[in-house]
């Protein structure tokens, strides 16, 4: 159905602090999802506070951080089990001011849960001139490549680069679906895709419920398989256990640099548009659209988005938001 960019946060910011969560905390973390909406990622958008609700049952959600470690260029937060969305953004946001002020910044957080896309983070760093690598661990939802038992999270990771336009930022989960997706199918009683997930058999299943009883499939065969093994040690080195349980104690690590440690910023940033531009221009094989960079269709929804004034969301979503109300 479709709903009003505004209407949207309105249902999203109320639902939320129905659950427990302050004004300025629900729409920090609205500003995330319908964001998420505009992008095109429904999956991680509204119905993504349906998946907070089953997390928090019942109990008033924790709101707050401790800086338990800290030098010139690094800290690390404990997230003291506060929602991702709140965690991240203060690190990556005491990132981009360490990394301002001495050249290069890493930032680890820990004791956190549900992070929601890593490109939100980089695009606010690349919009203050900063290169970013981002990482999040997560719980073993997925297995590696050539097993079928749960033993890394979907762990996304992101790399970000400013430019003068759009800024290149390349953001992916390392399996191809998302823990919310396969809870959002069995909520509303429908399968997932083929070859996305395994039963606690070993078997290739599309049911959501065999599915989060059993295990998700890496993406990117044994390539995958080991990044997915890398960002769940740099989860490790932000302070997560090598194994978070379940919807719990996730690290999450950001590095920042300022380009100017090695050349100007300006003439980086030129750099970077004139090879997004060589790339762009580069012959498509017959039959496929023109090349374009990492981030370029996410920031072309959400103008269209923004355009039309409305995004598109699932009936029952917006319907089982509302009882919250």
């Amino acid at each position: 159905m479709k709903v009003g960019i505004s209407e949207a946060k309105q249902i999203a910011s109320d639902a939320l602090q129905a659950l427990g969560y302050p004004p300025t905390e629900a729409n920090t973390i609205t500003e995330h999802l319908v964001d998420s909406e505009m992008r095109g990622y429904g999956s991680a958008g509204l119905a993504r506070i349906l998946s907070i609700a089953d997390r928090l049952g019942g109990k008033k959600p924790a709101v707050g951080t401790q800086i338990t470690r800290e030098g010139p260029t690094s800290a690390q937060l404990d997230g003291k089990d506060t929602l991702g969305y709140l965690v991240a953004l203060e690190a990556t946001n005491l990132a981009i001011k360490k990394a301002t002020e001495m050249g290069i910044a890493v930032i680890g957080a820990n004791n956190t849960w549900y992070t929601g896309m890593l490109s939100f983070y980089a695009e606010i760093a690349t919009a203050n001139d900063l290169v970013v690598l981002i990482a999040s661990n997560a719980s073993p939802w997925v297995a590696p490549f050539g097993g079928y038992e749960p033993r890394f999270g979907t762990n996304p990771i992101c790399i970000a680069f400013p430019s003068t336009s759009t800024p290149i930022i390349w953001d992916i989960g390392t399996s191809p679906m998302i823990h919310v997706q396969a809870v959002m199918a069995q909520r509303l009683g429908k399968d997932i895709g083929p070859n996305l997930a395994y039963n606690k058999n070993g078997e290739m299943t599309t049911n959501p419920q065999e599915a989060l009883d059993g295990a998700f499939a890496v993406w990117g065969g044994h390539k995958g398989s080991g990044l997915a093994i890398c960002v769940q040690l740099l989860g490790a080195l932000a302070g997560s256990p090598a194994s978070p349980p379940n919807l719990a104690e996730f690290g999450f690590l950001v590095i920042a640099i300022t380009p100017d440690l090695f050349r100007p910023v300006e003439e980086f940033k030129e750099q970077v548009d004139e090879y997004a531009k060589s790339l762009r221009s580069s012959k498509p094989l017959p039959g496929q659209s023109s090349l374009r960079m990492p981030f370029e269709r996410s920031a072309d929804d959400r103008a269209k988005a923004l355009s039309r004034g409305y995004i598109e969301v699932d009936e029952a979503v917006v319907s089982r938001l509302k009882k919250f109300l």
